[in-house]
């Protein structure tokens, strides 16, 4: 009795979350183990179908760096990285896009529709979607906060791209209708190039151009940690930025923590990173007082 008890309380914590974000688009950018463990994968399928029929408008863009990883050993091609970023040659942009648009993007899917969800796989190239330009090692170092050498900032990183506008009418129709949204992270310039983004920075502007509710970003760490190492439950735009300049956020979180800038610069509520190893993460996330992550607020 006393364990159904429990379950009714946590019904009840999560009435009042139901009942403001109803109605409201999430932006979801999955990625990190919850992407590779089965059991992990499972369940995040199930959070996303419960989050639609509980009222919410999910949309997920998700990433698949280890996946293109083991591809391209199976190929025999070797990976090249400059400054984090995978430089992209056009036979690998052809390897992107097929693990990512197809192989990863209909595989959650798929996981969606078997817990009784309705999803629709995308590619920024579908409708216009995600409008893309070239990245340059300028403005990637911008976005790390880092100073470039002499003679670097002209490197290029081939085709691979940043968002310059995204177009959310296809994604505002599909809401209409009841789907849910899931979105590779490649675009298009309005030449016809073909573009790999970084997952994060997409999910950020996404958020944005929806004027979502949220921004929730899985990862592999349990969210922002000030200079003493202790977990952050709350910080402010302006604290995230002081720590930045004081280096407290370094290396791979930066770009999850700009997205969840360009997220609240765009009007989004709050924006959250989150350890996606834990079951059932994102539930806890917006369904509980406290939280599991790290919360930023405007």
């Amino acid at each position: 009795m006393n364990r159904l008890i429990k379950k009714a309380n946590v019904l009840v914590e999560a009435l009042p979350y139901i009942r403001t974000f109803r109605g409201k688009t999430v932006v979801i950018k999955y990625g990190g183990h919850a992407m590779t463990e089965p059991a992990l994968k499972d369940r995040f399928a199930q959070n996303v179908v419960l989050l639609k029929y509980v009222g919410l408008n999910p949309v997920i863009v998700h990433g698949g760096g280890p996946q293109i990883d083991t591809m391209l050993d199976r190929l025999g091609i070797e990976p090249k990285f400059r400054h984090g970023v995978r430089v992209t040659d056009e036979a690998t942009m052809e390897i992107v896009e097929m693990v990512l648009a197809g192989k990863i993007n209909m595989e959650i899917v798929d996981l969606i529709s078997r817990h009784g969800g309705q999803a629709v796989g995308l590619s920024g190239k579908d409708g216009g979607l995600i409008l893309s330009r070239p990245l340059t090692a300028k403005a990637w170092a911008k976005s790390l906060d880092k100073d470039l050498d002499d003679g670097d900032e002209n490197g290029d990183f081939g085709l691979v791209g940043e968002v310059q506008s995204i177009d959310p009418s296809l994604i505002l129709k599909l809401q209409q209708d009841l789907y849910i949204p899931v979105v590779a992270p490649i675009g298009t310039d309005r030449e016809g190039n073909t573009y790999n983004i970084n997952a994060d920075l997409v999910a950020g502007a996404m958020a944005a151009a929806l004027r979502a509710e949220k921004l929730v970003i899985l990862t592999d760490v349990k969210g922002i940690r000030d200079a003493k190492g202790r977990h952050l439950s709350t910080v402010s735009r302006k604290d995230v930025q002081r720590m930045i300049k004081k280096g407290t956020i370094s290396e791979g979180m930066l770009p999850k923590v700009h997205a969840c800038l360009t997220a609240l610069d765009g009007g989004v509520g709050k924006a959250h990173i989150i350890d996606g190893r834990v079951p059932h993460a994102t539930l806890l996330e917006i369904f509980t007082r406290k939280g599991i992550g790290t919360e930023i607020t405007s």
